[in-house]
């Protein structure tokens, strides 16, 4: 289908129709433009604030046994 094809199609469509395929070319576009690898956005994790912030803190020691306890304390009543 050629680029004139496409647009005489959409240009057929109801109101409606435009929309919702405008709204699908923006959903693939930006599906398809970002990139999944922090590497290849330029950044490296261990940059984030975030990364590490639990690192000193001896009840994160064992994260399964931490999540266990907290929903014990949470779930169960």
């Amino acid at each position: 289908m050629t680029y004139e094809e496409i647009l005489r199609e959409l240009a057929s469509l109801p109101p409606e129709g435009q929309k919702e395929a405008a709204d699908f070319i923006t959903f693939l576009h930006e599906r398809y433009s970002r990139s999944d690898s922090p590497e290849e956005n330029g950044r490296d994790l261990t940059d984030l604030g975030f990364v590490g912030m639990w690192r000193d803190r001896e009840d994160m020691r064992d994260s399964t046994a931490w999540v266990r306890r907290l929903r014990e304390r949470e779930w169960v009543k």
